[in-house]
């Protein structure tokens, strides 16, 4: 049994935009965490993907640029766009790098979760505060992104009625740690970074 391999032709019309879609992909996402390390910072980290995002980007160009009589490298590189786009949002989601602040705003008293936030070693700021239907509780505490649901989870279980709002926060003070846990590889690198 013998297997013909596909022409030229073939190889064009059908393997070349695959090739064009993947590589769209790829630099599309690394476009996106190039993007998000150069707000949070991480200058170093920023410029290497920044290399590979171009380099691969003038790769696919270049093959659809070389191929304009195949509509299907045109559909391929605006497909892999849109799924690159995509995929870095949830690359992005899954490492979550950075620090947030999560402002909690309750009327009922907080000293349970106030105590729970430290126990679990959060940083908390509690004051009393002044809303539209009377006193209030304003809880403040940073954490770090991939730690956010934790802290809602026990915002949730304690005061499920409780207001809150999350920002992201662009620097945290080095001798105040967010959280005193273990520290990932991304954590290590924004604290060296920041040196």
């Amino acid at each position: 049994m013998t297997f013909a391999l596909p022409d030229n032709a073939t190889l064009s019309l059908f393997l070349l935009p695959l090739l064009v879609f993947f590589a769209r992909i790829i630099d599309v996402s690394i476009g996106t965490l190039r993007i998000i390390f150069v707000a949070r910072s991480l200058k170093g980290w920023a410029g290497v993907l920044g290399f590979f995002e171009s380099l691969i980007w003038v790769l696919a160009i270049s093959q659809v640029m070389q191929n304009l009589t195949n509509v299907w490298t045109y559909i391929a590189f605006a497909l892999g766009f849109a799924t690159g786009n995509y995929v870095g949002v949830l690359i992005e989601e899954r490492i979550a790098i950075g620090s947030l602040i999560v402002r909690i705003i309750t009327r009922k008293d907080a000293t349970v979760l106030t105590e729970h936030l430290w126990k679990a070693g959060y940083g908390v700021t509690n004051l009393q505060a002044h809303g539209e239907t009377g006193p209030v509780r304003l809880i403040f505490t940073v954490c770090r992104r991939r730690d956010v649901k934790d802290v809602l989870r026990m915002v949730k279980q304690f005061n499920p009625r409780a207001f809150y709002t999350i920002e992201d926060v662009r620097f945290v003070q080095d001798n105040l740690p967010v959280v005193p846990r273990r520290h990932g590889i991304m954590s290590r690198l924004a604290l060296r970074n920041r040196k």
